[in-house]
């Protein structure tokens, strides 16, 4: 999706460090960044690269506008980098993992080059995007996979953070979800939208009957009953059952039910009972209010007979974590490997030029990925990033690039695709995935490693520095 004027989506320290490159003729350098995380979000066993397209899309559209020059210069910024800035245009080039791929912590999901400055400015741009978004169809495929086969909507848009929900309800959909209540994500992404009706529909009227009464009239196709305004199993089901049967008597039926309070697990066996009872055993019960991965999986376990789930605010929101911890590190300035050291080798980056290369089994399954310097086509052994006595044989495993290019000079290069496209991507890779990396509670840890050549130049790095120190 564009965006406009989004050349102020920056922190302040962007800008004050570019007006420094500038001022001091860095602006040729060139640099490169690595974007990765180093946690998983809600204890889980993987995380699902999203966000990818629409950064892309939004690094063409990155411009300084007039408006945005003379808020600059009066917030204190140089007469003369303003006006770089206002001819600044993204010319880097980026290699990433394709978007909705299964990715691990430590290594890195994208990989931009380009002059400092460029490099530099698009900071937070990506990290606003690629973390959040990330997070979310992470958030939906754990739905997605606590709920199977039964179909998952998206019902945030109300509770989202803002016009973040734009976003989120992309993600909800890349990370599992078949549709989404939020009709301006529907029209930009072009997902299915779905939607139904709300209690203060039932009380705008005398009374629960004339109000389905009225909703079937206009909606004789798409009717779904919401039928816990008053009572679920005194009221609302048997003039959920009326109506159907007018519909019925018109050459209509009543698409469902919708329970939105209450005992989910009791009302849906009941309300099942009730419809099938009265030969209406085609109207599908959706059920709505606080669900989410858990939820969802007790009320299966309770075998509630539940075909619908509309998933709102832990979803959209990202509960219970709210936030990828993303982080975006330079690894290279003018050709020369660079790295952040700590005390704590977990707190370290990796220096040089990197990609990821994935091992799979015979059967398909993923084994382990390696973090690779960019010119290593092959590695026989990987070693954990921060316990080096720990190493992992890879000689005579499949092996799979991970990274493509896909922007070259500024300029978008890879196919675009549609959401679509990128959710059966996360569904054929989760499938790739061993189902111990899956379970909710306590998942295997995935095997990521680094290879002995990238092992050996950080080492060299944090030698140098602390003969130099």
């Amino acid at each position: 999706m564009k965006c406009e004027q989004i050349g102020l989506l920056v922190d302040k320290y962007q800008l004050t460090m570019a007006q420094t490159y500038f001022k001091n003729n860095r602006m040729k350098h060139t640099a490169c960044f690595d974007y990765f995380f180093r946690k998983l979000p809600f204890e889980n066993g993987y995380l699902v690269f999203a966000g990818l397209q629409d950064l892309l899309e939004m690094l063409v559209d990155l411009r300084f506008d007039e408006q945005d020059a003379r808020f600059l210069i009066d917030e204190g910024f140089d007469r003369q980098f303003v006006d770089y800035l206002r001819q600044f245009r993204f010319k880097g080039t980026i290699y990433a993992m394709r978007e909705g791929e299964i990715a691990f912590p430590v290594e890195p999901l994208l990989r931009i080059e380009g002059n400092l400055i460029e490099t530099q400015i698009v900071e937070t741009l990506v990290l606003n995007i690629l973390n959040f978004q990330s997070l979310i169809a992470t958030k939906a495929a754990r739905v997605r996979y606590a709920a199977g086969e039964r179909a998952v909507s998206d019902f945030g848009l109300r509770r989202a953070h803002g016009l973040g929900g734009i976003h989120a309800s992309r993600a909800a959909v890349i990370g599992g979800c078949d549709s989404t209540s939020n009709m301006l994500a529907a029209f930009h992404y072009d997902l299915k939208a779905v939607g139904t009706m709300a209690h203060s529909f039932v009380q705008s009227f005398e009374d629960e009957l004339s109000a389905f009464r009225e909703y079937a009239r206009f909606n004789p196709d798409s009717c779904v009953l919401l039928v816990d305004t008053y009572d679920t199993l005194k009221s609302g089901l048997p003039n959920a059952v009326k109506v159907a049967r007018e519909l019925e008597a018109k050459g209509h039926r009543l698409v469902g039910i919708r329970i939105d309070s209450g005992d989910l697990a009791y009302l849906s066996k009941k309300a099942r009972q009730m419809l099938d009872q009265a030969g209406l055993d085609y109207v599908r019960i959706a059920v709505s209010n606080q669900l989410d991965e858990f939820v969802i999986r007790s009320l299966i376990e309770q075998k509630a007979p539940i075909d619908f789930f509309g998933v709102g605010t832990r979803l959209i929101t990202g509960q219970p974590d709210a936030a990828l911890d993303g982080v975006y590190k330079l690894s290279l300035f003018d050709s020369r490997p660079r790295m952040k050291i700590s005390d704590t080798l977990i707190k370290s980056t990796l220096p040089g030029k990197k990609r990821v290369l994935r091992y799979s089994n015979g059967e398909g399954g993923f084994l382990a990925d390696a973090i690779v310097l960019d010119d290593e086509q092959q590695i026989d052994c990987m070693y954990h990033p921060f316990e080096k006595e720990k190493r992992f044989k890879v000689a005579g495993l499949h092996q799979e690039d991970l990274f493509i290019k896909v922007m070259e000079n500024g300029e978008i290069i890879m196919e675009r695709e549609s959401v679509e496209q990128i959710a059966r991507r996360v569904r054929e890779r989760l499938k790739m995935l061993p189902a111990e990396h899956k379970r909710f509670e306590y998942p295997h840890i995935y095997k990521v490693g680094v290879s002995k050549r990238l092992m050996d130049l950080r080492d060299s790095i944090v030698k140098q520095f602390r003969r130099e120190d």
